[in-house]
């Protein structure tokens, strides 16, 4: 039998542009070099930035333990979206049988939303 661990989170984008231009070494504490390089490559990095943020808050919840640590979730850019866990939320991943998540990203005006899932078997 297999359930579903499900995460999503929102986020207002111009919200999350006030905190990195109030906090400058918050990019640098949430995001790795990839995903940084990434958002600043793009016209609006702030909405890059927002929707990294919100995907490493869904893949928490759809784990059930929150964000112990940003880095430790990285958002992969090659087309779909994909995450990469390490450290204890990779270990937190694997014991729970879904060490691959399926994310989803999308911008809608003032927001960026991000949706986590994996099909995970039950053990018996």
């Amino acid at each position: 039998m297999n359930r579903m661990l499900i995460g999503v989170d929102v986020i207002e984008n111009e919200r999350f542009a006030r905190a990195l231009e109030r906090r400058p070494r918050l990019a640098e504490r949430v995001f790795t070099a990839g995903e940084r390089e990434y958002c600043l490559s793009r016209p609006n990095p702030a909405q890059h930035f927002a929707a990294r943020f919100a995907a490493k808050e869904a893949v928490g919840k759809a784990l059930g333990t929150g964000v112990s640590s940003w880095r430790e979730i990285e958002v992969g850019s090659g087309g779909q979206p994909e995450v990469r866990m390490s450290g204890v939320t990779g270990r937190r991943a694997a014991a729970l049988g879904a060490g691959e998540l399926s994310l989803s990203l999308s911008h809608c005006g003032p927001v960026s939303v991000a949706v986590a899932a994996a099909a995970v078997s039950e053990r018996e």
